[in-house]
């Protein structure tokens, strides 16, 4: 690699991440103030009442949901430290079998 090819890989200007990553930073910090707004009216724009049951299946469906993410969080895990998420490495057959007594094939 030459000189010129190192400079082509730096970055234009060492501000220009900065105010890429505010902007980001912006934007989703609006889209979660609109999305508790959102989420604030809807749940007190009616006066409709909701029984103990619907609480009680509205937490139940949250801790399953918990639950199962956990759960399939920890498999992940567990097949990556394991060894299950290797590629497969075919191993060839060896040309004789030494307990056949034939010999080589």
């Amino acid at each position: 690699m030459t000189n010129t090819d190192n400079q082509s890989l730096a970055p234009s200007s060492p501000g220009g991440g900065k105010v890429a990553r505010w902007v980001v930073i912006a934007v989703l910090s609006v889209l979660l103030v609109a999305a508790c707004s959102l989420g604030y009216l809807g749940w007190t724009s009616t006066d409709t009442k909701v029984p103990e049951a619907g609480y009680v299946a509205l937490v139940l469906g949250v801790v399953f949901s918990l639950l199962v993410g956990a759960g399939l969080m920890a498999l992940v895990f567990y097949s990556s430290r394991k060894g299950y998420d290797e590629p497969v490495v075919l191993i060839p057959e060896p040309e004789s079998d030494p307990d056949d007594g034939r010999g080589p094939r």
